[in-house]
Parts: structure tokens; sequence; C-alpha cells
């Protein structure tokens, strides 16, 4: 709406105030003004009057370069960008203006919030928004004007770990997902193929997925706990690790070695390790975790804590309004709200079949004979819980037989997980990650290979090498002994 004159300020004062007209007298009320100016953003668009008395009295008010100033500025505090019109319109013979604030209604682009909060407009009352009613808003946003796929100005593709791109890549040519013609392209024509980048300009996902340099994503972040008992009174361990997604899940299945009980059981001629709940259980929850959670809230993270009794894995976000409880345990079809970072995800084969993941938790833990995992919301946080007994988990039911121990407090789970991957064998690193299912390089280095070379256990062919093209590495006498104790 264009407004230029006094006579159109008549005919939206006639409306009174109501669900998109307000009027303030001064600018001395610009805050509230602008918050519900931020409500018309997220309703049907409205109008804002400085000038004008709450009976519908112009008054006017005296205009400076400050106030254009503070107008502007306040404006710039609304995320994201939104089409505002500004007016100044002069009071014939009285030296005041009306300054008329108007919001068109905005398609698709939404929720809005000035300062941080979100508003909404009810009647003639703007209030803060609900987080249910803010969630809901910003599901419906989804697609090109999601968070995840804004445009990230600062982000460089430097900022990317081309590693972790070029693994991903590959991962995606074997489980045929991508086609065997993407490993040579250049990178920013991969990035293109996969919706990170649009005219030269990578957007939040890429950031979320790939990023080295995460100083300006601050949500990008992994907390991970291991209790004493059953409650939160003592740590064991408390760990605080950011990064892309590819590090964060490397780094909390390692916490899972290394804090969960391991059980062994015969299957023919191998023994086959399994952590106390099912390694692919809570690979998968996590994956969802990182996958699904609520990114627009920089303070927001997922959690990972480990009781006597009981993991628990937590994000931010919620289910969909439409996603009943029975529906998401019944199976039910896949509607990701970061659909950009679930797309790439599974191709590059995290994501295994969409809309699967929760069947396959169940089973996996029924599997074992424990306790279904139990699914929670508020509306702001969704967490899992996984339950078992100390003395039975891991085991599976009488039809599957197995001999449960407890790995040596000498050595991590991380450790001994390495030494059973390789055992007579003799291996490079990458051949190593790709057994072990783990995708990132530094994370393997500091939690598996190194302490296991420290410890004696692991030696490469070239020690006087490091760095040697041909490098592999195997075990060395102490570690085979490790290695049969641990068949025992």
């Amino acid at each position: 709406m264009k407004i230029d004159n006094l006579t159109i300020i008549n005919h939206l004062i006639t409306e009174k105030e109501g669900g998109k007209v307000e009027f303030k007298q001064t600018t001395g009320q610009l805050e509230r003004g602008m918050e519900t100016l931020c409500a018309f953003l997220n309703g049907e668009g409205g109008t804002v009057l400085f000038g004008v008395a709450d009976n519908g009295k112009i008054i006017g008010q005296e205009l400076s370069d400050k106030t254009k100033r503070e107008i502007a500025e306040a404006i710039r505090l609304i995320e994201p960008f939104a089409t505002i019109t500004v007016a100044y319109v002069g009071i014939p013979d009285a030296n005041k203006y009306v300054i008329v604030l108007d919001a068109e209604k905005q398609c698709y682009m939404r929720p809005f919030i000035y300062k941080g909060r979100a508003y909404q407009r009810i009647e003639s009352v703007t209030s803060i928004m609900p987080q249910d009613k803010y969630n809901h808003l910003l599901m419906q946003r989804g697609g090109k004007y999601g968070w995840e796929a804004l445009p990230a100005p600062d982000l460089q593709i430097s900022d990317l770990d081309e590693n972790a791109i070029i693994g991903a890549v590959r991962a995606g040519i074997n489980c045929g997902r991508l086609p065997e013609t993407t490993i040579r392209e250049e990178i920013p024509a991969i990035l293109e193929k996969l919706d990170l980048q649009h005219n030269g300009k990578l957007n939040n996902a890429a950031a979320v997925l790939f990023g080295r340099n995460l100083y300006n994503y601050p949500q990008c972040l992994l907390r991970l706990a291991r209790f004493k008992g059953t409650t939160k009174e003592e740590f064991i361990d408390n760990q605080r690790l950011q990064g892309n997604i590819y590090v964060l899940l490397d780094a909390a299945m390692s916490f899972f070695f290394k804090h969960l009980s391991l059980s062994g059981k015969i299957e023919g001629l191998y023994r086959k390790e399994e952590l106390g709940i099912p390694y692919k259980a809570l690979r998968e929850c996590c994956i969802n975790a990182f996958c699904h959670r609520a990114y627009h809230r920089p303070g927001s993270s997922v959690g990972i804590a480990i009781y006597d009794d009981r993991v628990e894995i937590e994000n931010s976000g919620t289910f969909s309004p439409d996603m009943t409880l029975e529906k998401l345990l019944g199976g039910h079809s896949s509607e990701p709200p970061n659909l950009i970072i679930a797309n790439v995800l599974y191709k590059s084969e995290l994501l295994e079949s969409w809309g699967r993941g929760i069947q396959l938790m169940i089973d996996e833990c029924h599997r074992v004979n424990i306790p279904a995992p139990e699914f929670h919301t508020d509306g702001s946080t969704v967490w899992v819980i996984f339950r078992y007994e100390k003395e039975t988990a891991g085991q599976a039911s009488d039809k599957h037989p197995t001999s449960t121990r407890q790995v040596p407090d000498k050595h991590p789970t991380s450790i001994i997980q390495l030494i059973e991957t390789i055992g007579e064998r003799t291996c490079s690193l990458r051949e190593l990650m790709e057994l072990m299912e783990l995708k990132n390089r530094e994370n393997f280095l500091n939690n598996y290979l190194r302490p296991s070379l420290e410890a004696g256990l692991v030696e490469p062919l070239y020690p006087d090498q490091p760095k040697h093209p041909k490098q592999k590495y195997r075990l060395t006498e102490p570690g085979k002994v490790l290695l049969q104790d641990n068949k025992k």
C-alpha cells in the first residue's frame, strides 16, 4: 500500500485500531510500535501511525534527522528482511508530521523477529508469540525460505572441509545415490548440485554440513555427559564440541564406545561385539537429531547424556503439528524440516531411507531384548530415551544367547574396537575408517589410532616415516594378546 497524503491517513483512522492498524502518539513509543509492526509481518500485514492519539485524533510530531535514523535502525533489527514502507506526511500549518510505517503481507517469509523475539497480533493486542506457534510458522516457511537455505554472507568455500565434501561424494557414489562423474567436478559445482550454493553464495546448510570455521554458528554444538548413577548430581565425563554434522556424529559415536559396555556373541566362526544399546539405534537417533533439529536458534544444541540405566539424546525442535505419537511410531512419510540437509545426508548414505529411522531404532532395541526407545517433546525440544538394565544391556533374547563381559578398565572401548577391527589384517587409515564407519579423520586419529599407538597395541609399517604414502597399521604382540584375551 502506498501512503502519500492525509486522505489515506484519515481513511486508516476510520478503520480504528484493530488487527491491521495501530496508533502511537510519538516515536517515544517506537519500541512498542516496532513490536506491533513485527506482529503485522507475522500476520496479514498492517500499518503503525506515529502522531495519532488513541482516540484517532491527528496530533502529529516534530521530525528530525535523529528520528529518521532511529526509525531506520529499528527497521534493520527486524529479521529476516521485510518490505516496509516509511512515509512522513506533513500536517498543514503545523510543522508536524504523521509518520507511517506500513508492512505489506509477506509471502512465505515468516516468522519475523524484532530484537530476537517474535510477536503476534490478536484483535488490537500485540504480544510475544508462543513457542509452539513460532515453531509451526517456522516449519511452514520451509523450502527456499527456511533458515538452512538463507545465504551465509561471510561464509567462503575456504571455510568448508574439502575432505568431508569429497568423502560425502564418494559415499554417495558407492551407494549409487550420486553419479560417478560427480567426483571429477570442482567443489563449487558439487556444492551447486547439492543445493548448498546459488549464484556464488553459500547457504547456512553448507556450514552445518561441511563447515570448519564455525565461529558464526554457535548452534553447531554437541554436549556430551556421562553421569554417575541415575541423576545429574555427579559427572564422570563432560564435554562440549563444536563442528559440522560429520564431525559431531563421529564424536557422539566415540563417546558411546567410551562409556557403554560391550557384550560379545558368537555368530558362526566369529565373535561379534555389541554395545549395551545397539550401535545402529544410537547412530540413527543421532543422525535424526542433527538432521531435523531447529538450527535457527543460536543457543540450541544436541545433547547426549549417559546414565547407569539409560541414554538420553535431545535436540532443539519439535514434531510437525500433525505428527501424533501414534503416527510417529506407526510408520509415516518423512517430512524433514531441513530438506537440504536431509537430502545431502541421504545422498551420502547417512540417512538410509527417509521415514524408516524410528522403526529401525525400535527393531534394534527389540533384537537385543531391551525396551523400545521413548520419544518426547515439549514444543521446543525433542528427546529420546533408551532404557536398559546394567545386568542385561546388550544381551539378545533366548533365541540368540550371548556371553556378556565388561571391557577391561585398562583400555577404553574405542581402543578395543580398533584392535578387533584390525585383527589379523594390515590396514591403511582410510580402510580402518571405512570398516568402522567413521567419517571424520581428526576424530579417528585422536580417539582411536593415536591412543592405540601410544598404548603400544598398534604399530605402523613405516614408523620412521609417519606420512609414507603406503603407510598401514597392524597389531603389535601385546595387541595380539589383547585380541586373543578378548575372544575368550
